[in-house]
């Protein structure tokens, strides 16, 4: 299979999390399997089969942008906005002082699921109360999915290739996917990628439980994110943003960047099966693992580290298992694998940025965190899933799968920095 001839790595990182609004205190509370669950904060959820869910906590956008601007954003922008300073600055990138050759070879991808629909929702609320005098001219822009992406690119002077990605859960990955694609066909040199959701709002919980894909633990939130565990009874949904500083190695060398992970192959694959439900034998997402490990030019048992999709859903958690025992052989019950979203929740379009981004943590230092809240073994899901406590290990290569309603199957590999 043909190789590409670019390397391309990752020279910084940004997050806002349930358990943390930055990298070091995402990092530290995932390895000390922190849970981020607690009851709703942000409406009245006492009438939902769902009164809980993964949120981000003390959280200001005014500690990130000016008062202006905040109200041009909604929150998903927001927390892309913050993960994106925070990147930029994680990668040594002053944009005030960048050439303009540089800035127009500097693209900004940021993917999202549903766009702005908080505002979305009191828009509606509005009109349908008060009538079509009372929606706000902000509206359209409030919710529109490409917005961040745009005003980042006002904001910090990026003229290079700047648009949206949407594929549901599978989002983060695909925008990674576009920006090392970009750098490939020589369209930049350096892309700012990831993505962002804000959706724990009234009526986006209410369909998610009338698609029966929530956990109703209400009595117990912070242990009902149970990934592979025989009792686990859905997802819980969670919100924020990942975004990742994405740069030719060489030019990336050439500006003595300090360089954090490089990002070797994808693997990209579609179920044709079903909107919601996984392919039960996980054979989408076999040959997307299959399909990276190829192009990395990677053997199954070169992989130290799988961050599992792991949403804590019946059929997803069995189908992924599946899955990589099909790829991975008799090495699936040696390496290490784990969920992110047994603490964090399912963070919908966010979660595949974020959960690179624990995966290149983990390469850096070599430690898996934990998958927590496991009590009863389902013998279905039989592989190490690093259960309840971090596990320190050598990790020299990780993957990243995502998957999303639509049949969306993502697999990413990244390995340590180039020396």
């Amino acid at each position: 299979m043909t190789q590409p001839n670019k390397r391309v790595v990752i020279t910084g990182m940004g997050a806002l999390t349930p358990i943390g609004n930055n990298i070091s205190e995402f990092w530290n509370n995932l390895c000390a399997g922190l849970s981020g669950a607690a009851p709703i904060s942000s409406f009245d959820a006492s009438g939902h089969a769902t009164q809980f869910a993964c949120q981000v906590k003390g959280f200001d956008p005014l500690d990130h942008m000016d008062r202006k601007r905040a109200g041009r954003l909604d929150p998903f922008g927001h927390f892309a906005f913050a993960a994106s300073r925070e990147a930029l600055t994680d990668a040594g990138i002053d944009t005030d002082t960048l050439a303009e050759p540089e800035r127009e070879r500097f693209g900004v991808i940021i993917g999202n699921g549903v766009g702005g629909f908080q505002s979305a929702e009191k828009q509606i609320q509005s009109y349908l109360d008060k009538g079509p005098r009372r929606v706000s001219p902000l509206y359209v822009p409030l919710t529109i999915p490409n917005m961040p992406s745009g005003i980042l690119a006002i904001d910090f002077g990026l003229k290079g290739p700047t648009y949206s990605v949407a594929s549901a859960c599978a989002t983060g990955n695909n925008s990674l996917f576009d920006a090392w694609a970009l750098i490939q066909l020589g369209y930049a040199d350096t892309v700012l990628a990831g993505s962002a959701d804000a959706c724990i709002t009234p009526s986006l919980v209410a369909g998610f439980n009338a698609a029966k894909a929530l956990s109703t633990r209400n009595d117990a939130p912070t242990s009902a994110s149970r990934p592979f565990d025989l009792d686990r009874d859905g997802f819980v949904m969670g919100e924020g943003a990942g975004m990742l500083v994405l740069e030719d190695y060489e030019h990336a060398r050439q500006r003595g960047a300090r360089i954090r992970a490089e990002l070797l192959a994808f693997g990209l694959s579609t179920d044709a099966h079903h909107i919601t439900a996984p392919e039960p034998e996980g054979l989408g997402a076999s040959r997307a693992m299959r399909d990276m490990l190829d192009r990395a030019g990677l053997d199954p048992a070169d992989i130290d580290y799988v961050n599992m999709h792991g949403t804590s859903t019946k059929l997803g958690d069995i189908a992924e298992t599946k899955a990589i025992k099909r790829v991975f052989g008799d090495h699936a019950y040696r390496m290490k694998l784990s969920s992110s979203k047994s603490m964090t929740g399912h963070m919908i379009s966010a979660a595949a940025a974020a959960e690179a981004i624990v995966t290149i943590l983990a390469i850096e230092h070599d430690c898996i965190p934990p998958t927590i809240n496991f009590t009863t073994p389902d013998p279905e899901c039989d592989l190490d899933y690093t259960f309840n406590e971090a596990c320190e290990t050598p990790v020299r290569f990780g993957v990243s799968n995502s998957f999303g309603f639509g049949g969306h199957n993502t697999s990413v590999v990244f390995g340590k920095a180039p020396a």
